[in-house]
């Protein structure tokens, strides 16, 4: 497993629980050394992500959400309807990313939770001043989900897979 896909697992994990969760959970179930724990819950934390480290574990501050990764491809004309798809299910898109066989793991946070947000990203792209992260990768791009139940998450992905915009990983 990549580091980067690595630290996705992580904060699906603190994302889907209450309790906190010792770094040796994290050490056994990764098998990795703690300091490479330590060393990705500071990369989190300078992702934005709000991790707290207590005397029991880490725990992910705020309202506990379900998060889930999934791979998507479409095209560019087909942005709107993809972030429209994910809020109007009741999910918010925290990021992209894309694997660059180059550059490796290159991300953005995104952070949409309702229509307006889509729309302006879009309008954003189209005026030509930036392209869209999907287009290093011929489309092809992950977002990372979160909201309130599993339930609405599986909902998302049945979405996403009846449309075509879901890639099975």
């Amino acid at each position: 497993m990549k580091s980067a896909e690595r630290r996705q697992e992580i904060l699906s994990l603190l994302g889907n629980t209450e309790n906190p969760i010792p770094a040796n959970v994290l050490k056994e179930r990764f098998d990795i050394s703690r300091q490479v724990i330590v060393q990705d819950i500071a990369i989190l934390r300078a992702n934005g992500y709000d991790v707290i480290s207590t005397n029991r574990g880490y725990i992910l501050n705020g309202k506990q959400q379900v998060t889930r990764v999934f791979k998507c491809r479409h095209t560019f004309e087909q942005l709107v309807d993809e972030g429209e798809l994910i809020i109007n299910l009741g999910g918010r898109v925290e990021d992209i990313f894309v694997n660059h066989r180059v550059y490796g793991r290159i991300s953005a946070r995104l952070d949409l939770h309702n229509r307006l947000h889509v729309e302006e990203l879009y309008r954003s792209l189209v005026s030509g001043a930036s392209k869209p992260l999907m287009s290093v990768t011929d489309g092809y791009h992950y977002h990372t989900v979160s909201a309130d139940s599993e339930e609405v998450l599986n909902e998302i992905e049945r979405a996403l897979r009846e449309k075509g915009y879901l890639i099975e990983i």
